[in-house]
């Protein structure tokens, strides 16, 4: 799933680890978060958008994910 976290997290000037720290998990789940190879929790997720100040909605792209899965089934 795509979202905004590497973005948001340069623009708050924070390591991948300072952002684990701040929402309770290891670098390597803020690392994959990045990749795309994991979709946070809804729990991580708004702890993230807190972190940012913002909402669950914007961080995690959700109207454009939900797009990209209307299309998908549509095939």
């Amino acid at each position: 799933m795509k979202t905004r976290v590497k973005e948001l997290r340069s623009k708050a000037n924070l390591t991948q680890q300072q952002l684990a720290n701040l929402v309770y998990v290891s670098s390597r789940t803020i690392i994959s978060i990045e990749k795309e190879q994991y979709s946070p929790s809804l729990m991580l997720a708004y702890r993230m958008a807190e972190v940012f100040g913002t909402t669950v909605e914007d961080l995690c792209c959700l109207k454009e994910n939900r797009e990209l899965e209307d299309q998908r089934e549509d095939l």
